[in-house]
């Protein structure tokens, strides 16, 4: 029983390591790459009321830079399964909701010191091994935000709790806030390690039970996930880690009267399905189940005529090609003016082009493969279609090689149409799409920017002059959930800017942020009297 208001640790953003070649951080990480990728292939398996459950349908799981090394399989569940883990996760409920706060913030600060500690070089090398991603863009995500997810997520946790109503005289007026009734799902994307662990561990923090649903791709460093919540002494059934077909989960999962909420992360078109499924069951459920979700974005950066052509392509650059594109914050078109777009065009072909692409092996390497042959077929299938049109032009990159790996090279594209395809529609690659357009149109082009694309994920503009910055911040207010100035629209850092948008991009409830957790909690209004009435009779009566 707690006996005592507790203040929990004071949320510090985890230091990033640089990983500059001779470090010992360097060589240990890179060892533990090697050994990962040299070691027997491993056999993942469900994790489902705290047990290790494995099938006879097993799934390959390969480096996208290296698609004919086997790093081991998955083993792929049945509609049986799904439904193992939500009474795995219901029968769980019930002790980890009367479970104090404290003791719940323990097992995530316990989490964040882990991941800091021993688990770090192996999420990280997961990281880099089955999704591709350099040294540094695994540092960021695996270690770094995942660390700083379950901090300042302890820190946001007690906050939610200490929102308390005012109390009069004589009465006193409590509230309190109760796990969701039921389960939390989550669905989780490849692109980001931390994302896949804070969708689970958000809910659980505020004592909501867990289905976890991990996209295919990113089963190797799921179970990484896994093992790090075990150690960090997570109950058996809190979180349940699944890997089944899409469909065949969700005709359990939102048909089950208990379903209380989504936490998901991945494409418009998937969660606006899961959405539509949610509303045709919606009689079924006790309560109505939280929706939360985000998901596409066709990123931009703004460039006023005040600007320095050398900051904004630099801007461009890392927030076009860092991980390949493959961020739903990655900047996938800009509108430069006419007075810079030389200069900027001339630094932005020298910046690409000296771009490496080979495995995260090799820290120098810049670019990386892209995640499967799907996403690749994709991304080849743009850039084919940009080739043969007359209104565009690449002006670097264009090429493309699946023989080994499935590696893109890094391309812009130049169009003379404000509203050519790949200036709309999201790519989730290394494709950039400038439109170049008139100097002295600058608020008309910020009316473009606003009505282009569906989405409103994140954006920056770039200006020294506050007048025009003060505009675009206005004229722009629903275009982006994330907004930048003088800077590229990625590298949202928890406890910094919260991260989230609107319009087709999800519903805005800002990860890493307080208002995320109050998501997966229902309040209960508790109000006590001290001395109640005697008598029905008011003073106006007479």
């Amino acid at each position: 029983m707690a006996n005592a208001f507790f203040n929990v640790p004071v949320a510090k953003n985890e230091p990033v390591r640089t990983y500059a070649p001779g470090t010992s951080e360097h060589i240990n990480l890179i060892n533990k790459y090697k050994e990962m990728y040299n070691q027997a292939p491993i056999d993942v398996p469900m994790y489902i009321n705290g047990e290790q459950v494995r099938t006879t349908d097993k799934k390959p799981m390969t480096p996208p830079h290296d698609h004919q090394k086997i790093l081991g399989h998955f083993n792929y569940g049945t509609a049986s399964h799904v439904e193992d883990a939500i009474n795995a996760a219901l029968a769980a409920r019930e002790d980890w909701a009367n479970l104090p706060w404290n003791e719940r913030a323990a097992i995530f600060l316990r989490a964040a010191d882990l991941l800091a500690g021993p688990f770090r070089d192996k999420m990280n090398a997961a990281t880099m091994l089955a999704q591709s991603k350099n040294v540094f863009q695994a540092e960021i995500d695996a270690a770094c935000e995942l660390i700083d997810f379950f901090k300042f997520n302890v820190q946001y946790m007690t906050e939610v709790y200490k929102n308390q109503p005012e109390s009069l005289p004589g009465i006193w007026n409590r509230m309190e806030y109760r796990p969701l009734e039921g389960f939390v799902f989550a669905i989780t994307p490849f692109n980001f390690t931390s994302i896949c662990a804070n969708l689970c561990a958000a809910p659980a923090m505020m004592g909501n039970v867990v289905v976890w649903k991990p996209a295919e791709s990113q089963m190797y460093s799921a179970q990484v996930i896994m093992e790090l919540f075990e150690a960090a002494g997570v109950p058996k059934g809190v979180i349940n880690m699944i890997s089944v077909d899409g469909p065949i989960a969700g005709d359990i999962v939102f048909k089950h009267k208990d379903f209380a909420g989504l936490h998901f992360t991945g494409s418009t078109s998937v969660f606006r399905h899961l959405w539509k499924e949610i509303g045709a069951n919606i009689e079924n459920y006790r309560s109505y189940p939280r929706i939360v979700g985000e998901t596409g974005g066709k990123d931009f950066i703004m460039v006023h005529a005040s600007s320095d052509a050398s900051k904004v392509a630099t801007a461009m650059t890392r927030g076009a090609f860092e991980f390949q594109g493959q961020k739903c914050s990655a900047a996938s078109r800009a509108y430069i003016p006419s007075n810079l777009w030389s200069d900027v065009k001339k630094i932005l072909i020298e910046q690409v082009s000296s771009l490496k692409m080979g495995s995260p092996e090799d820290t120098s390497n810049f670019i990386n493969a892209v995640i499967d042959e799907r996403a690749f077929d994709k991304i080849a299938g743009y850039i084919d279609y940009i080739k043969e049109q007359n209104d565009a032009e690449i002006i670097v990159g264009g090429n493309y090689d699946k023989s080994k790996g499935y590696f893109i090279e890094p391309t812009v594209v130049a169009t003379s149409n404000p509203k050519f395809r790949t200036m709309c529609e999201e790519i989730f690659g290394p494709v950039l799409t400038v439109h170049v357009y008139d100097e002295n149109k600058f608020e008309e082009t910020l009316d473009l920017v606003d009505q282009t694309s569906d989405y409103a994920l994140t954006g920056s503009i770039f200006s020294n002059d506050r007048y025009a910055t003060n505009l675009a911040v206005k004229k722009l207010e629903n275009a982006a959930g994330n907004f930048y100035i003088n800077d590229k629209p990625t590298g949202a850092v928890v406890g910094q800017q919260p991260f989230g948008g609107a319009r087709g991009s999800g519903t805005n409830d800002k990860a890493g942020a307080s208002m995320n957790l109050l998501r997966w909690v229902s309040a209960r209004t508790i109000k006590e009297t001290f001395v109640p009435p005697s008598d029905y009779k008011y003073p106006f009566l007479g």
